[in-house]
């Protein structure tokens, strides 16, 4: 089993910055995939940005060139840098883990609980 801490929400004017953070603990062999994920109300689940299992990567294009996503390897951490926050990107940002667990069981997706991001303008 693992889990996802996420943190760095909150309450930000427009064109302001937030930088959110998630670590994984638990039981973790290795881990394929390290992401963020935003969904707004009556939206659908949306990539943000995303680590891939080959290490590149990957960013929705309405934040690319705003959002900086990092990672810490050595703690299971990864971060995202929001800066030019703008009223669209209000949502709940979630951090997504593909892993596989110590009992090598195959790989499985995980989700955190998510942090809240309100933009005003």
């Amino acid at each position: 089993q693992v889990q996802l801490v996420e943190s760095g929400g909150g309450l930000v004017q427009a064109g302001g910055s937030l930088r959110l953070s998630c670590a994984a603990s638990g039981s973790i062999f290795s881990i394929n995939v390290m992401g963020w994920y935003c969904q707004a109300p009556g939206k659908q689940r949306e990539l943000v940005a995303v680590f891939t299992g080959s290490g590149r990567t990957n960013y929705a294009d309405s934040v690319k060139g705003r959002f900086t996503i990092s990672r810490d390897n050595a703690k299971n951490t990864v971060y995202l840098q929001m800066n030019s926050l703008k009223p669209e990107d209000t949502a709940v940002y979630y951090c997504y883990v593909a892993a596989v667990g110590s009992d090598h069981d195959g790989l499985r997706g995980y989700w955190g609980r998510g942090t809240q991001v309100t933009v005003s303008s």
